[in-house]
Parts: C-alpha cells; structure tokens; sequence
C-alpha cells in the first residue's frame, strides 16, 4: 500500500470515536459528512493519516489496517471483532511464514488480520460456500493489495472438503456445523500436526464438536468465551476511609454520646416552661447535632477510581481450540 491517497485507493474517514466511513476516492466527487462536504480532489496527493479541513470542522483520512476495516467494513455476514481476533492469533499461533486454512470467509474480518500476522512468507487459503460472498471478499482482497497472501475460493468444504492435504499450520472454522469438518481438518494439517478453532455461537454445537474432536485424537481441548470489558478511569470524591481500629472506636463513641443527649426542657427558676419556649431548645439542639453530621460528612478525599461500563455487549459466541498431534 502506497503512502499517499490516489484515485481509486479506499479510505476510511475518521469523524470521531464509533464514527468511521469507508470510501473510494473518485475525481470530482463529493462526500457529506457533519463536517460539511468532503470533496474527494482534495484528498488525491495528501498522506494517509492527514487532517482534512471542512467547513464546519475537520475529519482524518486513515488507511485501510485490520483493527479499522473490522469497525468500518461492509457487513455482509456476522463479523468477528477484535476482542476474538487476537485470542484466535495466539492460540494458534499464527506467525510469519503460517500456512492457514480458514473456513468461512464471510465480510473478511479476521482474514485482515490473519494476512497481517503471516506476511511476508505466510499464506492464507480462505473457502466460503456463498459464491457472492466469495468474489466480494476476492475483490477486496486486491483493491487493498493482499492478493499476493490470500487465496479466497468459493467453496462447500462440509461437503467437498479442502482441496489440499497436509499444508496447513491452523484451521478456522466459522461453520454451522463444525463437527462435520473434522476428518477434513485432520486431512489438511501439516503430518506433524497443528491448531484448530472453531467459532459457534450456540453451546449445543460446542458439545458436538468437542465429542467429534475428542473421538479423533485431539488433544487440550478448549472452549473460552471472551467480553471485552472497558472501565474508565478518574478522580472522584470519596469519603475519607479510616484504616486505624481506633479511630473508627473514637468516631463511634463520639457518635453514640451525640445520640444519648437528653434535651432539658426544663428550666432550673420555673416549674415549667411554655410550648414555644421547649420548641425553641429542642430545635436548637437538633440543629446543633445536624451540623455536627454535615462536618462529619464533609470529610472527603479525591481517590483515583475504575468505573466500570453500565451497559457491555453481551455473548457473540464460543471459541474452541484443540491440538492435533499426527506423528
């Protein structure tokens, strides 16, 4: 990929946090924004990573990597994101040089990312059995200069398999029914072994694979699920924590004496005294002891806490890994 924007190259326009528009910049063209219009002339000759200036305001123009194609491409199938992304990568130990087999091509998400892992020596063979789907992803696949590192193939591999034997590094399954796929697998796996993943989103079809699994050899047989889980970090006001056993008996004591005063509302030169006159002692008592409480209350420290988000994405799906040992 070149450094500088040209006709035809895609861009993605960063507009703020969540807001992200992919585009191919054509001569002439003009593209609304919230900004105001974006006129595609002036992007041809700046870098990638340019401030463009608009009317109202100004957007960056970012080029195409794995982590904001995942957040920007165009949804064709239920994608993968990167929270999922990275732990396949590590558990299959997805390196420069891999030779993997992917199953389920779908929008091209985690195949962005698995091209990235394996350059310059790596490949990736990548079979979807939706014909559309598979000339989609092909043609994104050379618009962003990948095609030296992906084979993308229309094809059932539940019902014809892989085509190639004993290449493979690593598989991933993205299939309805991945059991199924198993002696495909085994077939496809390098003679001295290798890494499989499976993506479901329901967990009757984790059971069947990990019995199909289990029933063919492999071995370290697991399932995760993964949540990312963000929390905010900031200075808030806290009341002020005492850690000393006596000071928390002092404060107590204290406390309990305030509780136990006895207002006296009689008055040592007369028998008695009017309503008014008691009204008046009570409330000035009360207003003493709730004085004494906001001083109390006051007492606050600003502590550095972690907040956790109110609403988090729920469940996407399970993934399991296993490990084949052939010889």
């Amino acid at each position: 990929m070149t450094h500088s924007i040209e006709e035809g190259s895609k861009v993605i326009l960063y507009l703020g946090y969540n807001n992200l528009h992919l585009i191919k910049v054509k001569t002439n063209e003009v593209y609304q924004t919230k900004f105001g219009a974006l006129k595609h002339n002036d992007l041809i000759g700046k870098e990638f990573g340019s401030k463009i200036i608009c009317a109202k305001g100004y957007i960056h123009a970012l080029p195409i990597i794995p982590e904001l194609w995942t957040l920007a491409l165009p949804h064709r199938t239920q994608i993968l994101y990167m929270a999922d992304i990275s732990l396949i990568l590590l558990e299959l130990d997805i390196k420069p040089g891999s030779i993997v087999i992917e199953a389920g091509t779908g929008s091209g998400s985690l195949s962005h990312s698995i091209i990235r892992s394996i350059r310059p020596t790596g490949h990736l063979h990548t079979f979807e059995f939706h014909e559309l789907r598979s000339k989609l992803a092909r043609n994104e696949f050379e618009e962003h200069g990948l095609s030296k590192f992906v084979t993308a193939q229309h094809r059932d591999v539940l019902a014809n398999g892989f085509e190639h034997e004993n290449i493979a590094d690593a598989v991933f399954l993205d299939l309805p029914a991945p059991w199924d796929a198993v002696e495909h697998v085994m077939k496809v796996l390098k003679r001295t072994g290798g890494r499989l993943c499976t993506f479901s989103p329901c967990i009757e079809q984790v059971q069947r694979t990990c019995q199909r699994l289990r029933a063919n050899g492999f071995e370290e047989i697991n399932t995760v699920e993964c949540l990312r889980r963000v929390h905010e970090f900031r200075y808030q006001h806290r009341s002020k924590i005492r850690f000393t056993a006596d000071q928390n008996q002092a404060e107590l004591q204290k406390q309990e004496q305030q509780d136990e005063e006895v207002v006296d509302i009689k008055s040592p030169k007369r028998e008695s005294v009017d309503d008014n006159e008691e009204e008046a002692i009570i409330n000035k008592k009360f207003k003493k002891n709730s004085n004494a409480s906001k001083k109390q209350a006051l007492e606050t420290v600003s502590m550095l806490t972690a907040n956790g988000p109110l609403v988090m994405p729920g469940h996407t799906g399970y993934l399991t890994f296993a490990y084949l040992k052939q010889e």
